[in-house]
């Protein structure tokens, strides 16, 4: 929550900008059209997100038919359109589309609503049964997926760099925690605060994955967004949080620009601060840890962010060691001084973070 007691949602892409400025410069129009359009739709989207943060959007609430503990999720196509949310396709419980891009969206909406209300007791990302819409085939060619503070829009991909959007189970997990974020810390989305809340997209998007896939911390591929570049891309996924820096080196994408430990900490102005870029840091610190203690990853890694992130004393401005040493700290809170507390402190000292 915000100081005067409000929300302050963010717009959030899965595709970092500064990956879209670097198509939209290429040579050829097939590579860079898509991307220069989708940069001027995020900015669209991002400034009717801060208007309607400052007005006031309508409130969502939840149908009468909506029980509580159980997902009521809401599939709109817009048929690449954008005029938010399009005409309905799919409601809750109904049979499968047609359509397996809404089929995709509604699955990956249920499997985010199942490992909060399973692993978490997390009853939607509001903890209150909150409603979870998404649209599909946003504009022509749109490169990338956001959560705009009350629902999931998904592009379709150029078919030339990206795929559909809708393809990794991931991406849909990551967008909607930073829901949870938007309803619980509400990190702010810059620096090192900005980059937490992209790391714990990431977290919590790839454990809704291994979650879904019924995978320990070992069978994990720990990437995000494994299967979103097309053929013609030279790398496996956006993000790779075993080894930050090494999902892709493309002569279109360039090389992954993510640091895995605080000594090669990136400092720029683009990105909001390089929060796509440094989330790379804790994101290796998760893995780190979850690995150390082996099992499902939900289980004890993931109850002690998931803990920090909901509890009520990480703050909005927080920096790397202030999140480190919250997760020091409560992993001996709930587990005593045991493994967890000793894999959790660990890992942070091996990505170069101090905890006090």
């Amino acid at each position: 929550m915000t100081h005067n007691g409000g929300f302050e949602p963010v717009f959030c892409t899965i595709v970092p900008p500064h990956v879209l400025d670097r198509v939209a410069r290429h040579e050829d129009p097939a590579l860079a059209d898509p991307a220069r359009r989708t940069l001027e739709r995020d900015a669209y989207e991002r400034t009717h997100r801060r208007l309607t943060t400052v007005i006031g959007a309508p409130t969502v609430a939840a149908p009468a038919a909506a029980e509580a503990g159980k997902p009521h999720r809401t599939i709109y196509d817009l048929r690449h359109g954008t005029d938010l949310p399009g005409t309905k396709v799919r409601s809750e419980g109904e049979k499968d589309n047609k359509d397996a891009t809404v089929n995709r969206a509604y699955d990956g909406l249920g499997a985010t609503f199942e490992l909060y209300l399973k692993a978490y007791e997390r009853d939607s990302i509001d903890a209150n049964g909150l409603p979870l819409n998404a649209t599909v085939h946003y504009d022509n060619r749109y490169n990338n997926a956001f959560w705009n503070g009350e629902q999931m829009v998904f592009g379709d991909g150029d078919g030339e760099i990206f795929l559909d959007f809708t393809l990794p189970i991931d991406v849909i997990g990551h967008e909607l925690t930073h829901g949870v974020t938007q309803y619980t810390a509400n990190l702010t989305y810059f620096g090192q605060p900005g980059a937490l809340n992209e790391s714990l997209s990431d977290v919590f998007g790839s454990l809704i994955k291994q979650y879904s896939l019924g995978q320990t911390a070992a069978e994990a591929d720990w990437l995000i967004g494994a299967g979103l570049l097309a053929p013609r891309v030279t790398g496996k996924a956006l993000r790779s949080m075993k080894e930050p820096g090494t999902a892709y080196d493309d002569d279109v994408l360039g090389k992954d620009p993510q640091p895995a430990t605080m000594d090669d900490f990136v400092r720029t102005g683009r990105d909001n601060g390089g929060v796509h870029i440094n989330s790379g840091i804790p994101n290796h610190a998760f893995y780190l840890a979850a690995t150390a203690l082996g099992g499902h990853a939900w289980e004890r890694a993931g109850q002690i962010w998931y803990d920090v992130l909901t509890g009520g004393r990480l703050k909005q401005d927080a920096m790397f060691a202030d999140f480190a040493t919250l997760t020091v700290s409560t992993a001996r809170e709930r587990y005593g001084e045991g493994e967890e507390l000793e894999a959790v402190r660990k890992a942070w000292e091996q990505v170069g973070v101090r905890t006090l």
